[in-house]
C-alpha cells in the first residue's frame, strides 16, 4: 500500500507547551468517543516532559483508563535511571493520573535488547489482533526530531532504518546510552495521526529537509493517517 499523499499541517505557536497538550488532549477524546480507547504513543527527551506536566494538570483530562500508553523508544537502562523515557513520563504523567498499571507498555530497558523489542511487539501484536488489525495501530503517536534529523531511536546510516517486518527492534544511537529499542516505520507509519513536537528554533533548516524527504523522519509517512507538526515560535 502507498503512503497517503495529504500534506503535513504545521502548527506554529508561541504557547508550545499549553497548545501541545490541550491538542492531545482533544485527540484522546475524540478516539475515546469515537473508538472507545486511547492509544498514545509517546517521545522521549526534555521537549514532551513539560507537555506530559500541562497533561496530568489539566482539570478535565482524560477517562485514563480508557487510555493505552506505549513508547517511541527507550534507552537500555533501568527504569528508575535518569536516561529513561519511561521514568520521565512516569515523573511527568503516568504517577499523576489514575492510568491501570496494565494500560502502560512499558520496553524494559534493562533487560537483554532483543528480548525487550520481542516482549513488546508481542503485547502490541496481542492488542492488534483483538482489533483485527494487522499491525498496532496508534490513534497519536508523539515523536521529536533530533538535530540530525533522526525520530525515535533511527538514526542517520543505522540499520534500523530498513527494517520492514517487525514493529519494534534493538537499535544504536551515537550518543550514551548508545543502546536502544525503537519503534520501526513500518508501526510508525500505521498510526492514524503522528505528531512531531519541536521547541527549538535551530531546528528550523532540519524540519524544512525532513519536509522535503530528507533524513530518518522524513520516512514518517503514515499509510493512511495523517501527520501534524506543532512547533515551537517565540
Amino acid at each position: 500500500m502507498q503512503p497517503h499523499v495529504t500534506p503535513p499541517t504545521l502548527l506554529r505557536t508561541p504557547n508550545f507547551v499549553v497548545d501541545a497538550a490541550a491538542y492531545i488532549l482533544a485527540a484522546g477524546r475524540r478516539a475515546i468517543s469515537e473508538r472507545g480507547l486511547f492509544r498514545l504513543g509517546l517521545a522521549g527527551g526534555n521537549t514532551p516532559k513539560v507537555i506530559y506536566s500541562a497533561m496530568a494538570a489539566d482539570p478535565v483530562g482524560l477517562p485514563w483508563d480508557k487510555v493505552q500508553i506505549t513508547f517511541g523508544d527507550e534507552r537500555c537502562v533501568p527504569p528508575d535511571h535518569a536516561d529513561s523515557n519511561y521514568r520521565t513520563a512516569h515523573q511527568a504523567l503516568l504517577s499523576l493520573v489514575p492510568i491501570p498499571a496494565g494500560n502502560v507498555f512499558r520496553i524494559r530497558g534493562e533487560i537483554e535488547p532483543d528480548q525487550a523489542a520481542a516482549e513488546c511487539e508481542s503485547k502490541l501484536s496481542a492488542v492488534a489482533s483483538r482489533f483485527g488489525e494487522p499491525r498496532y495501530v496508534h490513534d497519536l503517536l508523539l515523536l521529536g526530531l533530533g538535530e540530525d534529523g533522526h525520530t525515535a531511536s533511527l538514526f542517520p546510516n543505522s540499520p534500523a532504518l530498513e527494517e520492514a517486518t517487525r514493529s519494534v527492534i534493538p537499535a544504536r544511537g551515537p550518543k550514551p546510552p548508545p543502546q536502544r529499542v525503537s519503534f520501526t516505520f513500518p508501526l510508525i507509519n500505521a498510526s492514524r495521526e503522528i505528531v512531531f513536537l519541536v521547541n527549538d528554533p535551530s531546528k528550523e533548516s532540519v524540519i524544512a529537509e525532513v519536509l522535503q524527504g530528507q533524513h530518518p523522519a522524513g520516512r514518517v509517512q503514515p499509510v493512511t493517517g495523517t501527520i501534524t507538526w506543532i512547533i515551537g515560535e517565540k
